[in-house]
């Protein structure tokens, strides 16, 4: 079995095959035959684990299996406790309501590299981080639950999947695990 985790860049595709300009996995994992285990959107960053064992991808991937996965978001304005109980409760998006989360206000990480491009910074608006632990993965579900209670998400990073984490991996770096 093939295990790989990656630090996926910003704005790279979570795919191998090429569509147009745009920059996918198959330009930093040189590895035939495996396969992202979970998209990561291609305006977010982190880890992506690959893996060429059909029965492991699927149960990092299905919800129904519930693998815990840790995300680091930079949000606009101010995270109040009042923001963080309702993201731990469970947030009502337009597609039903998500599980119970665990959200912590965090400083900004000191392992941090700069994204590229930067995000847009208001010198009005503060902004601050959010450690959000999921046990589910719908299309740009952290987004839309920090923008539900009023976070507007500016960089969203994965850090752990499970047991595997971003450790030591800058953008673009892959180890096999």
């Amino acid at each position: 079995m093939t295990l790989i985790l990656l630090n996926k860049p910003y704005d790279v595709l979570c795919q191998f095959s090429r569509e147009g300009e745009r920059a996918v996995l198959a330009d930093f994992v040189p590895v035939k035959n495996v396969y992202p285990a979970g998209r990561l959107d291609r305006d977010s960053e982190g880890l992506v684990v690959l893996t060429d064992d059909g029965k492991l991808q699927a149960r990092i991937a299905d919800p129904r299996h519930k693998l815990e996965k840790t995300y680091l978001a930079q949000v606009e304005g101010v995270v109040s406790e009042a923001a963080l109980e309702r993201l731990r409760a469970g947030v009502v998006l337009n597609d039903g309501p998500t599980l119970r989360a665990g959200a912590d206000a965090v400083p900004e990480p000191e392992w941090l590299w700069p994204r590229v491009p930067p995000i847009r910074v208001r010198k009005s608006v503060p902004d601050a981080w959010v450690e959000i632990t999921l046990r589910e993965g719908r299309n740009r579900q952290v987004r839309r639950m920090c923008a539900a209670v009023g976070l507007p998400c500016l960089r969203l990073i994965r850090w752990r999947v499970g047991d595997w984490t971003l450790e030591g991996l800058a953008p673009g770096e892959w180890k096999r695990a």
